[in-house]
């Protein structure tokens, strides 16, 4: 018998058991999608603990959770993942691989060696450019016109391990983090079903990854997401629509808050100072350290996002107010 067709003879005899790591909504197409695969089985869900959400504070389910309970399939939430008891509850499970998507904590390498085929992680870049647990943040707000997914076995270090596939994906124009992550959190699915296809039937190899071209992308913060006024205008427009819709780009417009969506760049409108705000019966433009940019929806304190010009209207905001 030739050897493909031993290999899918012999990927029929059993069901590969996975052990699915995922925490947020992005995780959810990859586990859908093993769910319903004739080749894989999802033993275990393993996510971070329920978190306390909404005005009140009640502890919650992630996404991966809820669809894994939807599914009658068993959820782990250690709050310590790496603690020897843990490890011991997984090895018990038996998986055969263990499949992560934004999972959302480091694993440390007596985890690692519980599953015979390891930990094969979908990370949505293409590596070894940002590394991190904000790549698609970072490559948009880098201004990359390429980006993409990576399967790839996970190591100790940070997301450097062999690489097993890859698929690209190209940023538009006006996409947010979460416009580009929905669609690599969708063709990523796939990647990772036909990475652990391969890894099953043994007609994938994992390739180290290359020295070169190494770049971090750290997790963004409230505070990362403030917007800069005295970056140049395209700088600015970019690193809005990298936190868009989380963590938020905000700015203090006096001493309000001020959430805001993304921007446009005006680049015919007169020069205004960083921070300068001029209102007029075409909307809001603010400075930045070059052209204007004109504000889309904003978001005052306790009210809904609306239009900006609708915002400035109410808000009748005196020509020394600067945004900051």
């Amino acid at each position: 018998m030739p050897a493909a067709a031993l290999r899918a003879t012999l990927s029929t005899l059993a069901r590969v058991r996975i052990v699915f790591a995922g925490t947020p909504d992005p995780a959810l197409p990859a586990l859908r999608r093993l769910i319903a695969s004739p080749r894989h089985e999802v033993v275990a869900v393993l996510t971070r603990p329920d978190a306390v959400s909404g005005r009140r504070g009640k502890p919650a389910p992630s996404p991966v959770a809820r669809l894994a309970d939807d599914h009658a399939i068993p959820v782990l939430r250690p709050a310590r993942p790496n603690s020897e008891e843990f490890v011991a509850e997984l090895a018990e499970v038996a998986p055969d691989c263990c499949a992560v998507v934004a999972y959302g904590a480091l694993l440390g390498e007596r985890l690692l060696a519980v599953p015979q085929h390891g930990w094969i992680n979908l990370h949505f870049s293409l590596l070894p450019a940002w590394r991190g647990a904000a790549p698609v943040q970072a490559a948009i707000a880098a201004g990359d016109a390429v980006t993409g997914a990576t399967t790839f076995l996970i190591e100790p270090s940070l997301d450097s391990g062999p690489v097993y596939g890859v698929l690209t994906e190209s940023i538009r124009p006006e996409d947010t983090a979460g416009d580009l992550l929905d669609r690599l959190a969708a063709s990523g699915a796939a990647l990772l079903e036909s990475t652990l296809d391969g890894i099953a039937d043994g007609s994938l190899v994992a390739v180290p990854q290359s020295g070169d071209g190494i770049s971090l992308a750290p997790k963004v913060t409230v505070d990362d997401a403030r917007v800069r006024w005295d970056l140049p205008a395209q700088a600015v427009e970019r690193r809005i629509r990298a936190v868009t819709p989380n963590p938020g780009a905000w700015t203090l417009i006096g001493d309000l808050r001020i959430k805001l969506g993304p921007v446009t760049v005006d680049g015919e409108a007169e020069a205004l100072a960083p921070g300068q705000l001029h209102v007029d019966r075409h909307g809001v433009r603010v400075g930045t350290g070059s052209a204007p940019v004109v504000l889309g929806r904003v978001q005052p304190p306790g009210r809904k996002p609306m239009p900006a010009a609708d915002w400035a209207r109410g808000a009748r905001l005196d020509e020394s107010v600067r945004a900051s």
